[in-house]
């Protein structure tokens, strides 16, 4: 599969999952952001962060450029609609700059880094992948939080026990 046709089908998962990773993100209150359900668990807020923030990476990924934890700054919502809002934009950019990719654009590789030290390395196909792959991963932690506190889980792949519906 060529680079283009690569780029148009990322483009086909990403719009996929976005109605339910959106549904899910927007369920979330500001107020149970510090949320941990064990003490070795990640926040609440940094979750959703994770899962606002991954198209951000996947546009990161196909401009060439890797990511160095030490350096790279975190959006930091305050709100659930900022974070929503975080999402939707960085969801468009992802979108925007896979519907550009020509043949040969996604040649080299990624490396995630922690201060200059290289902590992963592969393809940027595979990085782009595995990062649609992480953000629904993500996505099903924070189903799991929805559920210790309440939250309805929406219709993800078909319905959930709190909507009986699809969509």
């Amino acid at each position: 599969m060529n680079d283009v046709d690569f780029a148009k089908a990322r483009i086909h998962e990403l719009e996929a999952e976005y109605t339910a990773s959106l549904k899910c993100l927007e369920r979330i209150p500001e107020s149970l952001f510090g949320y941990k359900p064990h003490e070795k668990s990640m926040e609440l807020g940094y979750l959703t962060l994770l899962v606002a923030e991954i198209p951000l990476w996947i546009y990161q990924i196909t401009q060439g450029n890797d990511i160095d934890f030490a350096t790279y700054t975190h959006f930091q919502p305050q709100t659930t609609d900022e974070l929503v809002n975080h999402f939707k934009e960085n969801q468009q950019k992802a979108i925007d700059i896979l519907a550009g990719v020509k043949d040969g654009d996604l040649d080299g590789t990624f490396s995630l880094k922690n201060s200059g030290t290289v902590l992963h390395t592969e393809g940027r196909r595979d990085s782009i992948e595995s990062s649609i792959n992480h953000m629904v991963h993500h996505r099903g932690q924070l189903t799991v939080y929805m559920r210790l506190n309440d939250i309805p889980v929406p219709s993800i792949y078909g319905p959930s026990a709190d909507d009986r519906t699809f969509g």
